[in-house]
């Protein structure tokens, strides 16, 4: 059958599906979702920014050196098997139930961080928090991609990437103010923990995903399982992108964790200047989000992911093995890199969640991005592993970091190579969801 009568069957077995969402996808409903769910998404990274912009301070008071730190966010990285029960559960029982469990024991555990002084509890702590940060991040990431129609999907995820810049630039405007006044770097969980006030009340009015409630009227939500993203439909599908992902994963994983850190402790900035480089090259680099939309609709989402996956290498060398001696002005040097570096990694974040939700079906596209967040905790232990084992080794924790940044070259090359392009498909279509 050609083509074209091919996609006007699909068209024409979706359309039940499709018309709901399709006729209030521009709707005051649809906009305030979005808000709702950006302003959470905001929450969120403001909360997942801290243990990164506090490294440093967190080191000192647990007395670890960038070993011990790196082991320490190691047993955190372990947070991923939580979040995946969790985004498992958003396909189950609805994306807006795990939203708002996620949303009320994220600031109870960032409160019970803050008061944490043993290690082992504020790990265990750190767990919970994180596994409720990476369960938001997937289900709303979801919800984004069920709500909006199809022009305007990337651009969905890009101004989600933005809340998650926003929040996460609002802690970096508050550590070095934190610093300077003489408060701890726990100020910054209490600050979180404040979100108990307003964050579930937020999550109550968030509604449920159409998409979703379609399905589940359907039954088509009842009796699956998180492994069947590997059955003999979708594997094809699942094991390149899942491989993709956890090499950029440890890439991306080592070159933001340690930015801070590298300006602080190795170049040897303040605080207000390394929060200044980071302040400024991270407000520019915001534009990585929409450009990584504007280049996913115009040329695709595959030739997104593959050309920013690139970039995203070349900036985390540029970072992390300068500035060379020569430059007199280190703070400008280190914020074009992480500039440069973070809109490269800002862009395939949006091609990324573009393809990544678009590929599988409802009754799977939570638990798909729930794999994304167990995939991504794994890349995290072995990046954090691999600087703990090899800084002290191999001529310090930033020499291993650009090392590491490399590994964004042959997932570039595997996306470009096995995965399909899903630019202008519904989701049905593009997941082929029916049949």
């Amino acid at each position: 059958m050609p083509t074209r009568q091919v996609r006007a069957a699909h068209e024409s077995l979706a359309a039940s599906s499709i018309a709901v969402v399709a006729a209030d996808a521009s709707s005051p409903s649809a906009r305030r979702t979005v808000v709702l769910l950006c302003t959470l998404l905001g929450y969120q990274g403001f909360t997942m920014a801290i243990n990164g912009i506090a490294a440093p301070w967190i080191a000192k008071g647990f007395g670890l050196g960038e070993s011990g730190i790196a082991r320490l966010y190691t047993w955190i990285s372990f947070s991923a098997i939580g979040a995946l029960v969790l985004a498992r559960l958003a396909d189950r029982v609805g994306r807006r139930r795990v939203l708002l469990w996620c949303m009320t024991l994220t600031p109870l555990a960032a409160f019970a961080a803050a008061v944490s002084f043993s290690m082992p509890v504020f790990v265990l702590c750190e767990i919970v928090m994180y596994a409720c940060i990476a369960a938001t991040l997937a289900a709303s990431v979801v919800v984004l991609a069920e709500e909006l129609p199809i022009a305007q999907r990337s651009t969905g995820q890009s101004f989600g990437g933005l809340a998650v810049g926003l929040g996460g630039g609002l802690c970096l405007i508050l550590m070095p103010i934190l610093d300077h006044a003489g408060y701890s770097w726990r100020w910054l969980l209490v600050v979180s923990a404040a979100g108990l006030v307003a964050m579930p009340a937020l999550a109550w009015r968030l509604p449920e995903s159409r998409r979703w409630a379609d399905a589940a009227a359907r039954g088509k939500t009842q009796g699956r399982r998180f492994y069947e993203v590997f059955g003999s439909r979708y594997r094809r599908r699942a094991i390149p992108i899942l491989g993709c992902f956890l090499f950029t994963s440890i890439a991306n994983t080592a070159t933001t964790s340690w930015s801070y850190f590298h300006g602080v402790s190795v170049v040897g900035l303040s605080a207000t200047a390394a929060s200044l480089m980071m302040l400024v090259g991270g407000g520019a680099s915001m534009l990585g989000f929409p450009l990584g939309a504007w280049t996913s609709e115009r040329f695709g989402r595959v030739p997104t992911v593959v050309t920013f996956n690139i970039l995203a290498a070349a900036g985390g060398l540029f970072f992390y093995w300068g500035p060379p001696g020569w430059c007199g002005v280190p703070t400008v040097w280190l914020a074009v890199g992480f500039c440069w570096f973070m809109s490269a990694v800002n862009a395939v974040t949006v091609g990324g969640n573009s393809a990544g939700t678009e590929l599988f079906p409802t009754a799977l596209r939570g638990t798909m991005i729930g794999w994304f967040t167990l995939i991504g905790a794994i890349a995290a232990v072995i990046a954090q592993g691999a600087i703990a084992l090899l800084a002290e080794r191999c001529g310090g924790l930033s020499v291993i970091v650009g090392y590491l940044g490399l590994l964004s070259l042959p997932s570039a090359v595997v996306f470009g190579v096995s995965i399909q392009e899903t630019r202008g498909l519904s989701l049905e279509i593009a997941a082929n969801e029916e049949t």
